[in-house]
């Protein structure tokens, strides 16, 4: 485990070097995230079992990740309680263009694969 723990603390490490290094407007761990399936394809896509095994046991926990956000939540609740009308509107429409977005791809990507069947 202790190496699956490595891999994934690295590339978070790496990542956020980058994204210092380089002045980018993007988190570090997503960047790191992004590193980590580029090793992961570059390797075959198959999962090392050591880091297979650190993954599961982190999504079997993954509840407790979402507490920090929770007591975030709770600590700014006058902020919440003054904005909701903006919250909710922003939660609306980028849930419905996600939505339409997803569809539209998902349509262009069946006619692409089912024309290739025909072939």
């Amino acid at each position: 485990m202790l190496l699956g723990l490595l891999i994934l603390l690295g590339c978070q490490l790496i990542g956020e070097l980058l994204v210092v290094a380089l002045g980018l407007p993007v988190p570090g761990p997503v960047v790191g995230m992004l590193l980590l399936l580029s090793l992961l394809l570059l390797t075959g896509r198959r999962v090392p079992e050591a880091l297979r095994k650190v993954v599961d046991g982190l999504l079997g926990h993954l509840a407790l990740l979402f507490v920090p956000a929770g007591v975030g939540l709770m600590n700014h609740f006058g902020l919440l309680a003054r904005e909701w009308v903006m919250l909710a509107v922003t939660l609306v429409v980028s849930t419905a263009i996600t939505m339409a977005v997803t569809g539209w791809l998902m349509s262009r990507l069946a006619r692409r694969f089912s024309a290739k069947e025909e072939l």
